[in-house]
């Protein structure tokens, strides 16, 4: 089972020249791709210089997350594509893990490995932790992570369970699932775009997984910091997207509802 590794890039040298190296030394009975999104530094010409073997996909213009990896993952051919930030270090045979478990069952369309912090390498790492979950009211929280509050990883999350959804940070999907549910929706442009993916997949009779014996650091923030009003933007916007689109209940408007009554209160109580 061959994988595409689909790094998508926006001007960002200084995370490829960090962390590609380990990406192709590590990932080397598989296909590296760099999806670039029209950077103005020189991401493209540094790659192909130092990594020939990496496969270019170039587009003409910014189209975010969700434009960049639909039009990227459409030239992949290889059947399970991994869509990786660039700001993360992968570890030795983190693939292996990965490929056993798409084969140990068919239904699974998605999957993650287990995130920790290239900052902090005792503790989860905020994206993705050890698997992504959703309470009732559809806010997105990870095993290792509730809010902003981080565990410090004892393998303490071992097995591997079905999840809500798996992190964008590096997802694992296979192809045809992906285009079968509609890809990843373009209006999101950035953040949560891999929880309506999922919820889609799930919807479509899909497991999404963790294999937690394939460990990756992730640095996190590496194009929009934490506090970036953009980031806090795309973030809020999108989880209501996806409870519009997602929630096929009774109770998906109250759920609504409840979500923009707690922003009420906290903007009243700022």
């Amino acid at each position: 089972m061959k994988i595409g590794i689909v790094i998508l890039n926006w001007n960002g040298l200084a995370l490829l020249q960090r962390y590609l190296p380990s990406v192709v030394l590590y990932s080397q009975e598989h296909t590296v791709y760099v999806a670039d999104n029209a950077s103005t530094d020189t991401s493209l010409s540094w790659v192909k210089e130092q990594y020939p073997s990496v496969k270019i996909i170039a587009m003409d213009e910014n189209r975010g997350y969700a434009g960049g990896y639909n039009v990227a993952l459409r030239s992949v051919d290889e059947e399970i594509i991994c869509l990786l930030n660039n700001d993360i270090e992968v570890t030795e045979n983190w693939l292996a893990p990965i490929t056993r478990l798409f084969k140990s069952d068919d239904t699974i369309a998605a999957a993650q490995p287990l995130l920790l912090d290239d900052k902090r390498r005792t503790h989860f790492e905020y994206a993705g932790a050890a698997g992504g979950y959703l309470d009732r009211l559809a806010y997105p929280y990870c095993r290792g992570r509730i809010f902003d509050q981080v565990e410090e990883n004892h393998q303490q999350y071992s097995d591997s369970t079905q999840l809500d959804w798996a992190s964008g940070a590096a997802l694992f999907v296979k192809k045809n699932a992906f285009l079968e549910v509609g890809a990843l929706d373009e209006a999101y442009f950035a953040h949560q775009e891999e929880i309506d993916l999922c919820w889609r997949l799930r919807h479509a009779g899909y497991k999404i997984a963790i294999a937690t014996d394939a460990t990756v650091y992730h640095l996190g923030g590496g194009t929009l910091a934490a506090l970036n009003p953009r980031k806090t933007f795309y973030n809020f916007r999108n989880s209501l997207f996806n409870i519009v689109k997602n929630d096929h209940s009774a109770n998906w408007l109250g759920i609504l509802f409840l979500r923009l009554l707690k922003v009420i209160a906290l903007w009243y109580e700022s």
